[in-house]
């Protein structure tokens, strides 16, 4: 169903009644868990969002996220569980065992095949037609994808075997996986089972046609599996080690432990370099949405529920308890950080780590490539007023300068034409051009000098506006007017939903396609890009909510353009105010 890349259609801050529904109905679907696992999933106060979306094939999909991952989703009434939560809850659903190498063909939209079975000492899970099902891989128990059973488990060894088992809806790798962090299935161990007692007898398998035909197709799936192992050095070093994960054989740590270093790490960069004292108070979904996700090391994917801490709240109040920093609940149900001790020896000791030089690429089209911004020079545009002024240089009407040439060349004109004044050398007497040229018409019998300054000054002002944009690598491109900033905007649609409009992209080498995808991961609300009214050949980008802060980071911290090309930043909302 996520084989391909889904659209958006919204994506809003769940409502505390439709947070209970939900709640209730994870448990009544999933009756297996427990009262706290419930509320672990689907958390009283931490953020949760409702995104509705459509799927390739035109599935309406509501899908509920949580920390930045998807945690279920529901179609046609209903609920499945993503493999983001499987890995915390791996027992929550009957798993089948498949090869590694079927996952391929799972993420790739395809159904799970019998023969593609393999059946435990235990033999298979007992289910009826229609259940719900997870799929996970020999030697590691984490599912990998999440299906319906599309026979009862009596059905299947009665086929020998044969045929189609499951029907995938979502696994691994998919682009609902995508959505979240993107992060590999943990290492969980199969759950440890006797090997049977082929002494004497025991244990021994019945032959019947059935298990006869699951055992020869085992033998198959075993050759296979033997030929994929018998891959190329340089092709094995870029498998995963178990469960996806790459491990370094001399790290010692557990995947919690890894997952705890690395929540502190972010924590610390977001305060040391991104929350200032007039951030504060701070919500602490700002924090970890805005700062602590951004923070993540390339190739790193931030993940609370697989740390030691589980929760967001527990987290900062260990941090609290070190006297890092102060929360307080300042609205029912919503906790602030109120204090940073930016003196606190943690954040003084902490070293930046170094950026990756491919954390500044955009998607174009379907390569990255590092973006640069250009180089944006103003010039002067000679207008037919003033070229009795510059025609002894040699240059007449639409001849393009620089403010340098403006101001060497009114300086030799004056020197030249003994215009200085004699008894105060900041003073600049105008003979009838220079009048003619950068006076108004009710100062020409009155004005007879000027200061150097003035008289360069009004000089500039009389020449007509002109830029020259450089892109890396491109030849200079000389354009009259003054270039427009890029213009952020917040407007208000029927629905009373705010949404935040940017326009002027183009103009600094910027794809308004490539901004949007990227504006819709950060800020896990959606993007539209249409024809900016009244502007011919020009596009927007739309994005729902105020996301200008968002919008700020990347283009000021991550593309580096200038502030005085970008209008509109004022208006991001201030800490603590709700979007």
């Amino acid at each position: 169903m996520f084989a391909k890349a889904f659209r958006v259609k919204s994506n809003t801050a769940i409502k505390g009644s439709d947070r209970r529904k939900l709640r209730a109905d994870v448990a009544a679907v999933f009756p297996t868990l427990g009262t706290d696992q419930v509320s672990e999933l689907v958390p009283g106060k931490e953020e949760l969002n409702i995104v509705k979306l459509y799927a390739h094939r035109g599935d309406a999909v509501t899908v509920y996220v949580s920390g930045g991952n998807p945690i279920l989703f529901e179609l046609e009434k209903n609920l499945y569980p993503t493999v983001y939560t499987l890995w915390s809850y791996p027992d929550l659903l009957p798993t089948f065992t498949t090869w590694p190498l079927v996952l391929e063909k799972l993420v790739g939209g395809a159904d799970l095949m019998l023969p593609g079975l393999v059946v435990p000492p235990a033999g298979l899970p007992q289910v009826q037609k229609g259940d719900l099902c997870a799929v996970a891989l020999v030697g590691n128990r984490a599912p990998v994808a999440v299906g319906v059973a599309a026979m009862s488990t009596a059905e299947m060894l009665a086929s020998g075997l044969k045929g189609r088992g499951f029907c995938v809806l979502h696994s691994y790798q998919d682009h609902l996986w995508r959505s979240g962090d993107k992060s590999s299935p943990p290492s969980i161990a199969p759950l440890a089972l006797n090997p049977p007692d082929l002494s004497e007898g025991k244990g021994c398998v019945k032959a019947d046609t059935a298990l006869q035909g699951a055992m020869r197709q085992l033998t198959l799936e075993e050759e296979v599996q033997q030929r994929c192992e018998e891959k190329s050095p340089s092709e094995a070093t870029e498998d995963p080690g178990p469960g996806g994960l790459h491990v370094d054989p001399m790290d010692s740590k557990t995947l919690q432990e890894q997952m705890d270093e690395l929540l502190q790490t972010c924590f610390l960069h977001a305060l040391k370099c991104y929350v200032r004292k007039a951030d504060l108070p701070l919500l602490t979904s700002t924090l970890l949405g805005s700062h602590m996700f951004s923070c993540c090391p390339e190739g790193r994917q931030l993940d609370i529920k697989k740390s030691s801490y589980k929760k967001l709240s527990k987290f900062l109040q260990h941090m609290q308890q070190e006297q890092i920093i102060q929360v307080q609940e300042l609205s029912k149900g919503v906790e602030s950080i109120v204090a940073v001790d930016w003196k606190h020896p943690r954040i003084t000791s902490f070293v930046i780590p170094e950026p990756s030089p491919t954390s500044q690429t955009i998607q174009e089209g379907s390569r990255e490539q590092p973006y640069h911004p250009p180089d944006i020079k103003p010039l002067y545009c000679v207008p037919a007023s003033m070229t009795l002024l510059f025609q002894e240089s040699g240059h007449k009407k639409g001849s393009v300068l620089e403010g340098s040439e403006v101001r060497t060349f009114v300086i030799n004109y004056a020197k030249k034409n003994d215009l200085v004044d004699a008894d105060n050398k900041n003073l600049v007497k105008l003979d009838p051009i220079l009048c003619d040229c950068i006076l108004e018409k009710d100062e020409q019998h009155t004005v007879t000098k000027l200061p150097w300054d003035s008289l360069l000054g009004r000089c500039l002002e009389k020449l007509q506006p002109a830029y020259q944009v450089t892109f890396p690598g491109q030849e200079p491109i000389v354009k009259k007017g003054r270039i427009c900033p890029i213009d952020i905007t917040l407007a208000q649609k029927a629905s009373n939903k705010k949404v935040t409009v940017v326009r002027n992209l183009e103009a600094y080498g910027l794809d308004p396609r490539s901004v949007a995808a990227t504006l819709q991961q950060r800020c896990q609300a959606s993007t539209t890009v249409t024809s900016a009214p009244g502007l011919k050949d020009s596009v927007q980008v739309q994005i729902q909510g105020n996301q200008i802060h968002h919008l700020g980071r990347l283009l000021l911290e991550e593309y580096r353009l200038p502030r005085k090309h970008i209008q509109g930043l004022e208006k991001a909302p201030k800490p603590g105010k709700k979007k």
